[in-house]
């Protein structure tokens, strides 16, 4: 609340005084809910950013994959750079394991290891409380607020993913290049 107090506040007259815009409510919403997602998984070892790969990776490997630092960026929608250090210090923790690629031999697979699985596990049942507890005003993880909350989350973030691969595509045909293959 404080924040939408500062920001009405910083307008400079009552009829200059519009709602904060949605973009804004999201990002600290955002800003919020990661920063109690840090200190709910800190007794784990684990950071948000370092939660969300491992869990990414822990739905691969349950679905009997094995993918390379690549394929789990573009999945989790991180940079492929941040998701390797990201990977190296889960590694260092014991809870990922890296292997050759016997299809290509500059990239690895990764692998949770038995360990990642325990702490993954462990994790995600405090996400799921931490979640529950962030969707009480709306009625609970399962309410049809939060259904509907989700579902048009879904909607926005799918817009922003076919909006973000139409600009990438513009401008790799703007450079000369060809549209990329769908």
């Amino acid at each position: 609340m404080v924040t939408i107090i500062m920001y009405s506040n910083a307008m400079l007259s009552p009829a200059d005084n519009p709602p904060p815009s949605t973009g804004y409510l999201l990002w600290h919403l955002s800003l919020r809910w990661r920063v109690a997602l840090d200190r709910a998984l800190a007794p784990l070892g684990l950071t948000s950013s370092q939660y969300g790969v491992l869990a990414s990776l822990h739905g691969f490997s349950r679905a009997g994959s094995r993918p390379s630092q690549r394929e789990l960026a573009s999945f989790s929608g991180l940079e492929p750079m941040h998701v390797s250090k990201l990977i190296r210090a889960l590694e260092r923790a014991g809870l990922v394991e890296r292997a050759g690629n016997p299809d290509d031999t500059r990239a690895v697979q990764l692998n949770v290891t038995a360990r990642g699985v325990e702490v993954v596990t462990a994790a995600r049942e405090k996400v799921i409380e931490l979640e529950d507890r962030r969707l009480a005003p709306l009625g609970g993880c399962w309410s049809e607020r939060s259904v509907e909350l989700r579902d048009t989350l879904l909607t926005l973030l799918r817009h922003a993913e076919a909006m973000n691969e139409a600009m990438n595509e513009a401008m790799n045909t703007e450079r000369g290049g060809e549209p990329a293959a769908r």
